[in-house]
């Protein structure tokens, strides 16, 4: 078994598909991505934020740096199943993202303030100074989501589709449920490229073929324009 990743430094790209055009990608892409081992999986993940949506309200305004933090897991959490602690930044257009294995326990009593790391290192250091710098941070979205990612079996490149995007503002918890309130229409799926140089002429060309473009979409940034930003 491969060791996690816990450092990742790329691009991504984002693009929303409607019903039809994930079908015609997903037919495409054989041949040259393969789907990765785990298939269908359910994804949560919940984002903290200070209480005046300091994080968030600084995202949406598009600057050439913001960072976020969440908790993510793979499938419905329990208290002892294993999340991810994940720090994410983007400057100047590059993706840089942290991220630290632990428990629902662990991170709630690290958000606390009752613990200043995990398993040690540059990534507990970065952390501990996003909590100590933001301070006060505390759950405040739960985006859901249906993922099947593929990768390219000789190259760097990853593609994920998220289908059926939803999210709670209410019982933020990990181990309640996997129900949200539907962030896109009807059969609409969230399309992220992810690569460390360039997309390959061959994607290029199915993107054109299909009339998929790219777009811009943060799915926190979606439901605070939507349900959290003052008059909303």
């Amino acid at each position: 078994m491969n060791a996690p990743i816990v450092v990742m430094k790329r691009y991504e790209l984002k693009y929303i598909l409607d019903a039809g055009q994930t079908e015609y990608l997903t037919e495409r892409l054989c041949g040259h991505m393969r789907e990765d081992d785990y298939g269908l999986t359910p994804i949560a993940s919940l984002y903290y934020d200070t209480p005046d949506a300091r994080l968030i309200r600084t995202s949406v305004e598009k600057p050439e740096f913001k960072e976020k933090i969440r908790l993510r897991s793979y499938g419905l959490a329990t208290q002892d199943s294993p999340v991810f602690l994940e720090l994410k930044r983007k400057a100047y257009g590059v993706v840089y993202k942290r991220r630290v294995q632990s428990v629902i326990l662990t991170v709630e009593s690290f958000f606390r303030g009752e613990r200043d790391g995990f398993e040690g290192g540059q990534i507990d250091r970065e952390l501990l100074y996003f909590r100590e710098y933001y301070r006060n941070l505390e759950p405040t979205c739960l985006i859901l989501y249906d993922r099947t990612a593929y990768y390219e079996p000789d190259g760097d490149l990853r593609l994920t589709i998220d289908r059926n995007p939803r999210y709670r503002t209410e019982d933020l918890r990990l181990d309640a449920s996997m129900d949200g309130a539907p962030l896109l229409g009807p059969g609409e799926a969230i399309l992220e490229l992810k690569i460390q140089q360039a997309i390959p002429l061959w994607l290029t060309d199915i993107l054109a073929c299909g009339s998929i473009r790219q777009g811009s979409i943060s799915k926190y940034g979606e439901v605070y324009k939507r349900r959290l930003l003052p008059g909303a």
